[in-house]
């Protein structure tokens, strides 16, 4: 809904007060006197201006131009792992073409939703989104779960276009680091890498230490301080026999959570797809993969579908 916007009140109400007219007074105005240079006189010297300073925040925000100036690096260690990963860049080109020769959708008419985790890697393919069809809508909670659920869904919805059209992006995120190993990753100004996404590696330990008989299953919070992290948890448990038995755990991992998301987003579309005046919600899923400080980062496109304005999935757009 749109919100209201008050009109501050006026300090003075008009009329209050008569003002005071006195009558037959004229105010004497003091000539100031001429200045003028003489023979016995100095000149007039000219006040030259200080130069400013440089602040710490034009320094700052010079840091932050050369930072987007830099072009970022193809990371082949990537196409190991996931060889039918596309970059940020190439994700986003193709995405844009599809939906634009095919279906219209173009800046002034698309709503973007995304369903990424809140780790801050994971803000450059959002950023590179947001530049095709401007600010986005954020579904998204721990590891890339679509947290805001059927609510958020149905909120967004209200916010598309006028006759246009929605894009959803979600997925969980992994890491890879500069020796090539995965769930891990190097980050901006830290000495040490570490996990990625810690999330999932976190909800991975517990699903294996119940699996194995190592802990109990987790009750259902009643306070929602770390409600979150327990779902994320709990929607990978169905998973623990395939993780156990995977070749690469983490490798795995991003895999098992999509299908979980997957599942999750799909219950989302079918309670509040109808949400959706009269225009197509695309709906984009897959995996977010990040790499070292200045390489660029991928993602591995899983599925890709189409739905009416009831929710119903009408033409599959995957590419691959």
């Amino acid at each position: 809904s749109e919100s209201i916007v008050e009109e501050d009140p006026e300090h003075v109400a008009a009329g209050m007060f008569e003002p005071v007219v006195e009558e037959d007074f004229e105010p004497v105005v003091e000539e100031e006197p001429e200045i003028t240079a003489t023979e016995d006189s100095a000149p007039i010297a000219e006040i030259e201006p200080e130069p400013v300073a440089e602040s710490d925040d034009l320094d700052d925000d010079s840091e932050s131009s050369a930072l987007e100036e830099e072009v970022l690096k193809p990371f082949d260690k990537v196409y190991s792992l996931f060889p039918e990963a596309y970059s940020n860049a190439e994700l986003t080109s193709h995405v844009t073409r599809i939906l634009r020769d095919d279906f219209g959708y173009v800046k002034g008419n698309t709503l973007l939703a995304t369903s990424l985790c809140c780790d801050e890697v994971n803000r450059p393919l959002e950023d590179d989104l947001r530049n095709a069809y401007g600010k986005n809508f954020n579904m998204g909670g721990l590891a890339g779960f679509p947290f805001g659920g059927a609510t958020s869904f149905g909120a967004m919805a209200a916010h598309i276009p006028d006759g246009g059209a929605c894009l959803v992006v979600y997925g969980p995120h992994v890491g890879i680091d500069s020796k090539g190993k995965v769930g891990t990753v190097e980050r901006e100004r830290k000495a040490n890498g570490g996990s990625c996404c810690g999330s999932a590696v976190a909800a991975s330990a517990y699903v294996d230490s119940v699996f194995k008989g190592e802990a109990e299953e987790a009750t259902i919070p009643e306070d929602a301080l770390d409600a979150q992290q327990y779902f994320v948890g709990s929607m990978l448990m169905p998973y623990a026999k395939r993780l156990d038995n995977a070749l690469n755990r983490m490798h795995e991992l991003p895999y098992a959570l999509y299908d979980a998301q997957t599942d999750m987003m799909d219950r989302i579309m079918e309670t509040s797809g109808g949400a959706v005046a009269d225009g197509t919600t695309a709906v984009l899923g897959g995996i977010q993969i990040n790499t070292p400080p200045g390489y660029t980062d991928y993602f591995l496109p899983l599925s890709f579908k189409l739905y009416d304005n009831e929710g119903k999935e009408v033409e599959d757009l995957i590419w691959n």
